[in-house]
């Protein structure tokens, strides 16, 4: 559990887990080995194990405290949840709920539940199995859900994607949470809380936003799964294995680059290894990652 301040607001980072987990041809398939060899100086070892060759992929929860709303951003995820196809997330018995209590956010007193996108390592923590059902996790919270990403999932998606990334979680994770009249869907350009500004950063997924937060002159970004590696940022071209929409998700990238050097906005991502966030900066012509320790 580790804390920073963006002006008046306090955000506490919680890991479910972190670990070299990823061979770099599966989850970044379009990067050449060799540009990976380039930048080891900086890449290893906190996000990558070279004598491993794997990437070190990170699941983490966001809290913020802000005036009177306590929000969790993005919720893992979650345990004993049935994921076989990914055994990494496969039953999971993680103490999140403790260390949501110790970062001052018990679940009964969380106000807002913000998702960036409905893929299953972000909506798991949103439920959890309590006499025989899922049921929400944060009973008194509104859960804020992109209303693209819904529908999409509602409507059933395209069966011949490559990469099934919703899965039973929407089931599990999701539905629940709606049929309990606990969902409001959002659209960039909405604002949730008084503290948080929701942006485009679709792509990855067809509804996924990314959320802004700005006090006494400080900003930060909640960017979910627009970089899933710090190698995005000096090669923003390439996606991730798991988006949907690929040239959507480069522009949203660049896009996001531009802005985030310009106004000097600490990022807050969910995969990064240590030390998980950072900022950006202009390299020449590029970009590149300039960590941001706790």
């Amino acid at each position: 559990m580790q804390v920073k301040q963006i002006g008046d607001i306090r955000v506490t980072r919680i890991q479910e887990y972190s670990a070299p987990s990823h061979d770099p041809k599966f989850l970044l398939p379009e990067m050449d080995q060799q540009a990976l060899e380039e930048n080891e100086s900086w890449m290893a070892p906190n996000h990558w194990i070279p004598h491993m060759n794997k990437l070190i992929v990170t699941i983490q929860l966001w809290v913020v405290h802000a005036g009177s709303n306590i929000i969790v951003v993005d919720t893992g995820v979650g345990n004993f949840k049935n994921r076989q196809d990914i055994p990494r997330m496969h039953m999971l018995n993680n103490l999140i709920l403790e260390w949501l209590e110790a970062a001052g956010a018990p679940p009964e007193k969380v106000t807002h539940v913000v998702l960036t996108h409905l893929h299953s390592d972000h909506v798991g923590w949103n439920t959890r199995w309590v006499d025989n059902r899922w049921t929400p996790t944060f009973p008194n919270a509104k859960y804020y859900i992109p209303e693209q990403d819904f529908r999409f999932c509602e409507q059933g998606k395209n069966k011949e994607e490559k990469i099934d990334v919703f899965g039973e979680s929407f089931n599990d994770s999701v539905m629940p949470i709606v049929n309990e009249g606990l969902s409001v869907m959002i659209r960039p350009g909405m604002e949730i809380a008084d503290c948080l500004q929701v942006e485009d950063a679709a792509g990855h997924s067809p509804g996924q936003v990314a959320f802004r937060i700005r006090s006494q002159g400080e900003e930060a970004v909640f960017s979910g799964d627009i970089f899933h590696s710090p190698m995005q940022i000096v090669m923003p071209e390439i996606n991730s294995g798991y988006c949907i929409y690929p040239d959507v998700a480069r522009n949203t990238r660049y896009e996001f680059l531009n802005r985030a050097a310009d106004s000097n906005s600490l990022i807050l991502p969910v995969h990064f290894g240590d030390p998980y966030c950072g900022y950006i900066r202009r390299n020449g012509n590029g970009f590149s990652f300039e960590p941001s320790p706790f």
